[in-house]
């Protein structure tokens, strides 16, 4: 066999490396790229889907110890603050108005579902707000034709407008906070079409369901984050995630987890809107809404939810929903006066810390790879170089000629 074969040929069109740390990227790693990306277009992905899954650490488990141990931080805070609810009023954790608080919870925490479903899925709903307080309007103005009469028409609307909505991020591909957002503004208008606190005229009382609301929150958070946490899942659910360029397109799987969790948050805000319009005889006042859009994206990223989606905890969102709902009742009782729009800050901000936090810690641990081979030279020598030398020969010495002729059968023996 002759070196000379195209098996030995060195390739022209390759440029042959300069740095001496070259080597391996441009012969091992580039062709363990191309083997990856010819594996990877034969299921429908492209190479560009082989960059960015590379950038965004999609393979592999992402780490729980952040969430988890932060998590025990958010159930500390809430056994303070419901110590401290306690030694101001002990009747407050007692029935009835264990009730009211437990509705408050329920009604709180659906906004908070809503909202850590949109952020896990890329496409944060900002329309949450908004859409409780219409159903809020809704149920006062239409409740003494019955619960069912007064809600259906709203279920039926959040479930159109989300699905609208679903289908200009998906077709456009624009930013799912930018498209809920002009729909939220569109739901502040019929919001701000009433210019009176609208009374109430149903008489639903949720106390009597208290404890199987809250409890089906609670349920359908845990399990929810418990899903969240398994790696298919997850990646499934989180494919709006922005990686490399975000304009660029993600492709049809993306459809039904935008669409999903579009549609299931809105009618999580309407199931909010009512439950915090029947737990008091209180009239419902108009407004925009924002204040509780704040406060479920806010309570989501205090939970862990990553602010750039897929990511995310177990009760984290539970244990931040029970904290916020003791504080509130704290502040009331004892006066506080403070905004739900201060609250609201409060909470935004402290969430963006906990993403940083989850971002940071919280992604998967690097692969163990062979440490790359460097060409540099162990030492320092006048003559090294790391090219390759275009000939090469096994001895320095000048070889000898053929000694056929040598031996005890040779002709000059």
């Amino acid at each position: 066999m002759a070196y000379d074969e195209a098996t030995y040929r060195r390739q022209a069109e390759e440029p042959t490396p300069t740095d001496p740390a070259a080597y391996r990227a441009n012969t091992l790693a580039g062709a363990d790229q191309r083997r990856r990306a010819e594996e990877l277009d034969s299921v429908g992905e492209t190479t560009a889907d082989l960059h960015r899954r590379a950038e965004a650490d999609e393979d592999g488990r992402d780490r729980l110890g952040i969430h988890l141990g932060w998590e025990v931080v958010l159930l500390v805070a809430a056994a303070a603050i419901g110590f401290l609810l306690w030694r101001l009023d002990g009747d407050s954790i007692r029935r009835p108005a264990l009730d009211t608080l437990l509705i408050t919870g329920a009604a709180i925490g659906l906004l908070a579902l809503g909202a850590g479903l949109s952020l896990r899925a890329g496409v944060p709903n900002l329309a949450l707000g908004p859409i409780a307080l219409a159903a809020s309007l809704q149920y006062a103005e239409q409740g003494d034709q019955g619960l069912v009469k007064a809600m259906v028409p709203a279920l039926i609307l959040a479930a159109a407008g989300a699905i609208v909505i679903a289908v200009i991020v998906l077709v456009l591909h624009v930013p799912g906070w930018a498209a809920t957002l002009a729909g939220a503004l569109g739901v502040i208008v019929f919001d701000q079409l009433r210019v009176a606190p609208v009374a109430l005229q149903g008489t639903y009382d949720p106390t009597d369901h208290a404890f199987f609301l809250f409890g089906g929150f609670a349920l359908l958070a845990v399990l929810g984050g418990a899903l969240g946490t398994i790696s298919p899942v997850r990646r499934w659910l989180g494919r709006m995630r922005p990686i490399g360029d975000p304009a660029r397109r993600r492709g049809p799987a993306v459809a039904v987890p935008v669409l999903g969790a579009l549609l299931l948050s809105s009618l999580f805000a309407v199931g909010a809107g009512l439950l915090l319009a029947a737990r008091s005889d209180a009239p419902v006042i108009p407004g925009t809404g924002l204040e509780w859009t704040g406060i479920a994206l806010g309570l989501a990223l205090l939970a862990g939810t990553s602010a750039y989606g897929r990511r995310g905890g177990i009760f984290g969102t539970l244990f931040a929903v029970a904290a916020l709902t003791l504080f509130l009742d704290y502040a009331a009782r004892r006066d506080f006066d403070i905004s739900l729009f201060a609250i609201a800050a409060a909470v935004f901000a402290a969430g963006l810390v906990v993403t940083r936090l989850v971002e940071t810690y919280g992604r998967p641990l690097p692969v163990a790879g062979p440490a790359d081979w460097n060409a540099a030279p162990t030492s320092a020598g006048a003559n090294w170089s790391p090219d390759l030398p275009e000939t090469w020969s096994t001895s320095t010495t000048t070889p000898r000629g053929d000694r056929w002729d040598a031996g005890p059968w040779g002709t000059s023996r």
